[in-house]
């Protein structure tokens, strides 16, 4: 199914110079929106536009239909000024580092409050229609319930679980919570949908990338001699940035988490893959013997996190993107594969070939 954008629509996309957010600006605009992308330095302009052109279907009109505007997630200025008439507010921004800061409040607070300054501010210049960008991260945080089998979006991570105590678990879920609270109780006209996507990966459009990117980078060059136990639900950046774009138009979304996922690798399958397309690299394959992790923890905070996943294989169900969001899901390999196509490519693959 196709879903056309009515047109000269306009969308205010955060986070436009992340890995995700510029994907989702190139879709956008490649599906005939007008996109008003905020960074936190207007320096940052030029690297998007970069990114985008080679990529986009017409790039004749893009310098008025890509604009851009400077907004920060800690300050109000601007954003009420930068969300008048705009049809759509796309929220993408929020911190995913590699590792947990030791004061959790610098990535609880700017994405608690990035995304209330967000909404306050799309309210008051009458914005009505909100896509959200969570994690599934807001949702794996707990047990599963009673007669469930599988997660889905009706569970919420629980932030005083062992999975959620996690700074990043933390600042996705209370983010998001903080969201569907405003619409609730101060802004019920406003239509929202949140896109949950689990661990993205795929080629990157230029050379800045983040921490999901990094993980195929760490385990292509041998990085650790073994890896936890551990399994990771997949999606692809485009199949992520597509829910993003679908979901402006679908209106049965309204209202709705959508959690988004072909399929679940461990770290093991993916370097298995990774040796095999790529035997010129010395990746490893040994799996970690889980006593040894729980021993490891014993003196690192940010391996103590994973303890509770060590051999998780729970399953999660992705129903509601494919019926709700007519996404046919890239296959987790191919898109772990093209992340590592891309690091080669450009040389961020590591020493390690043979």
């Amino acid at each position: 199914m196709s879903i056309t954008p009515s047109k000269n629509k306009t969308v205010l996309l955060t986070g436009v110079s992340g890995y995700i957010g510029k994907h989702v600006a190139l879709q956008l605009l490649n599906r005939g929106y007008n996109v008003r992308a905020s960074v936190r330095n207007l320096q940052k302009t030029e690297e998007v536009r970069k990114a985008i052109l080679p990529h986009i279907s017409d790039a004749s009109q893009l310098d008025t239909r890509l604009t851009f505007v400077e907004l920060d997630l800690e300050k109000d200025a601007g954003w009420t000024e930068a969300l008048a008439g705009m049809d759509v507010l796309m929220h993408t921004a929020s911190p995913f580092p590699i590792a947990s800061p030791k004061d959790e409040n610098i990535l609880i607070k700017p994405a608690v409050e990035g995304t209330l300054r967000a909404l306050k501010a799309a309210h008051k210049a009458g914005v009505k229609r909100v896509i959200l960008t969570s994690s599934i991260a807001a949702i794996y945080g707990c047990n599963l319930p009673e007669g469930k089998t599988a997660f889905d979006e009706s569970m919420w991570t629980d932030i005083n679980h062992p999975v959620g105590k996690g700074a990043y678990v933390k600042s996705k879920t209370l983010a998001e919570k903080a969201a569907w609270d405003f619409i609730k109780n101060e802004a019920p006209e406003m239509e929202l949908t949140v896109i949950n996507p689990a661990l993205v990966l795929g080629a990157p459009l230029d050379h800045q990338f983040g921490s999901s990117v990094s993980l195929v980078q760490r385990i292509l060059a041998g990085s650790d001699p073994m890896l936890p136990d551990l399994q990771m639900f997949i999606v692809d950046v485009k199949d992520a940035a597509k829910m993003h774009v679908n979901a402006i138009e679908e209106k049965n979304s309204i209202g709705q988490r959508v959690l988004g996922f072909s399929e679940p690798m461990t770290f093991v399958d993916i370097a298995k893959l990774l040796k095999t397309s790529y035997p010129e690299y010395k990746v490893k394959t040994t799996k970690a013997p889980s006593f040894l992790i729980r021993l490891l923890a014993l003196f690192n905070d940010e391996i103590k996190v994973i303890l509770p996943l060590l051999g998780d294989r729970t399953p999660a169900n992705n129903a509601k993107a494919k019926s709700l969001l007519h996404i046919n899901f890239t296959p987790a390999s191919a898109s772990v594969k093209d992340t590592a196509d891309y690091l080669i490519k450009n040389g961020f693959a590591g020493k390690n070939p043979k």
